[in-house]
């Protein structure tokens, strides 16, 4: 589970068509850029942004917002980044993995 102080949340950065994309699935938070270091920077600037605005709600101790359901076509393409056969995708990925939160 996922708070303001630790956690880690999956992150993929892929192109769809002329676009690269770099979604944050248990987040829900996807940013976009014409090339994919730049959507990867901007996604991990969207990362630390969102956990700083979780640390300063008060008294929060539902933390559903660091642990949200992930979209369904997000979560898929994940599975099959991960899957022991190899799953043709229709997206140029350029990179997958986990992002850690900490203090």
């Amino acid at each position: 589970m996922n708070t303001p102080q630790k956690g880690a949340v999956r992150c993929i950065v892929f192109r769809d068509g002329k676009t690269w994309y770099g979604t944050a699935l248990e987040f829900n938070i996807t940013e976009s850029a014409d090339n994919p270091v730049i959507a990867m920077l901007n996604l991990q600037e969207a990362i630390q942004g969102y956990v700083e605005s979780a640390k300063k709600i008060k008294g929060l101790h539902d933390f559903s917002s660091l642990n949200q359901k992930t979209e369904a076509e997000y979560e898929k393409m994940w599975q099959n980044l991960h899957s022991a056969r190899p799953v043709r995708s229709p997206y140029e990925v350029y990179h997958y993995g986990v992002t850690k939160i900490a203090v």
